[in-house]
């Protein structure tokens, strides 16, 4: 009897440690995962943000070209401190199955193999490229979209330079063309207006981005997300008021604070993340740094992004 009552017991203080186990929060979230939350969910009813903690079938792509099979290719024209990137991506059966992505010296040797310099960088940042390039590599075949992937503490430069060419590949693949895209990096900006806008709305809203140079300088920015009627988010008062008080701060705050930093800093990779808003702040960057590239080359055609939404 004595050992019924103890088994039971047992059982009943080893149900309980499940249950706590399983009701026990997860706190592994990051900057991007916590501010792009709050951005996509400040209009969702609680049903839906139930719905976001449970686990879920893989997202469903709901607007968005397919990427055509093939194989992409970027280069960069130039070498910074010794060395350019190059970038080769494989798409079969529609998806990202393999990611080359590296920089290279003029006699073609890799920067992870370049002993001295990862130390140098390991040393004084955390990590080296033998580390990140891999990292970088891995991630977007894993994210399948250059939006997901996390930027590596200590190569946050290096991050943004990847996701800028990675969605330029995206978007050839996604309209077939197989040229090389050649990267003029580091060339005068050309005077003229450069203009970049997403084809789809992800949670109503989708991007429009106008850059300005004039004396080969970036006399003006203006990045938006625009509703299907042309309205601003940054005049939606419901939005900003649930955003400002779950985030701190609020499209019509952090968007001009963009603006003006391009505007200021004259480089995208210069504009510091918005606190309360890491995801806008990495997709502005992304979409200026490719505004760069064009008005390094002078192209002033618009440049559409078929941008991918999911559900």
């Amino acid at each position: 009897m004595k050992k019924t009552k103890f088994l039971t017991g047992f059982a009943v203080l080893a149900m309980s440690s499940l249950l706590l186990v399983a009701c026990a929060p997860d706190n592994k979230t990051d900057d991007k995962a916590a501010d792009t939350k709050t951005e996509e969910t400040v209009k969702s009813s609680d049903k839906k943000e139930e719905a976001k903690d449970e686990e879920k079938a893989p997202a469903k792509k709901v607007a968005g070209g397919d990427l055509k099979d093939g194989t992409y290719k970027l280069e960069e024209k130039n070498e910074n401190n010794g060395y350019r990137a190059t970038f080769e991506m494989t798409v079969k059966d529609g998806k990202i199955t393999d990611s080359k992505y590296d920089n290279i010296n003029k006699d073609g040797k890799s920067k992870t193999e370049d002993k001295e310099y990862n130390k140098m960088m390991t040393e004084k940042s955390g990590v080296g490229p033998e580390t990140f390039i891999p990292e970088l590599n891995e991630a977007f075949l894993a994210a399948q979209d250059a939006s997901g992937v996390e930027v590596v503490t200590g190569a946050t430069h290096s991050t943004g330079s990847f996701k800028n060419y990675a969605q330029q590949l995206i978007q050839a693949a996604q309209a077939g063309n197989t040229d090389t895209i050649e990267i003029d990096n580091g060339a005068d900006l050309k005077d003229g207006e450069y203009t970049l806008e997403e084809k789809n709305d992800s949670n109503g809203y989708h991007t429009v981005f106008t850059m300005v140079v004039k004396d080969k300088k970036i006399a003006e920015s203006n990045y938006d997300n625009l509703n299907k009627d042309g309205k601003s988010k940054q005049k939606d008062a419901d939005y900003n008021k649930m955003m400002k008080e779950q985030a701190g701060t609020s499209p019509e705050t952090f968007i001009p604070e963009l603006n003006k930093a391009l505007e200021e800093k004259g480089a995208p990779a210069e504009v510091e993340v918005v606190t309360g808003a890491t995801h806008s702040t990495h997709s502005f960057q992304m979409y200026a740094e490719q505004l760069v590239n064009a008005a390094e080359k002078g192209a002033t055609d618009k440049i559409v992004v078929d941008n991918i939404v999911t559900e």
